[in-house]
């Protein structure tokens, strides 16, 4: 399997990361397509993994420091792409100054952004009718 991941802006790679973000978050959990996608996509610097030149993994790195959109095909699960795409995105939170990155963890996952040093932060919520938790990554 041939593998690379790419950075970019939504105009660059918005289209693939939508197919991921539909699969996911629409199809697979049930997520209103009105709330899936925001003013926040055009802004925002996107990371998608390829697997074999199909996109199977996403996530975004919004203005504002936080992390969002985390989303991986199920086949491809569990196969440290999530991770590496969560890596990249921090990298390049540290590269442009950021302190600090956040994210709203959907709260079963919260074990996996714990592994890459993020600290819950706050009481579960519900986002979308999906319990969450607030946390947070210090940057040096």
């Amino acid at each position: 399997m041939a593998e690379r991941l790419r950075l970019g802006g939504w105009d660059e790679v918005g289209a693939d990361a939508q197919r991921v973000r539909t699969a996911v978050f629409v199809l697979e959990q049930g997520i209103p397509i009105e709330l899936e996608w925001d003013e926040q996509d055009p802004v925002s610097l996107h990371a998608v993994a390829y697997v074999d030149g199909e996109p199977v993994a996403t996530g975004r790195l919004l203005p504002d420091s936080h992390i969002g959109r985390m989303a991986v095909l199920a086949a491809h699960r569990r196969s440290g792409l999530g991770g590496r795409i969560l890596q990249r995105l921090i990298e390049a939170a540290r590269a442009r100054g950021d302190r600090a990155v956040e994210l709203n963890a959907q709260s079963y996952v919260c074990a996996f952004y714990a592994r890459h040093g993020f600290e819950i932060c706050s009481e579960e919520f519900e986002e979308a009718g999906i319990p969450h938790r607030a946390m947070r990554l210090g940057l040096r």
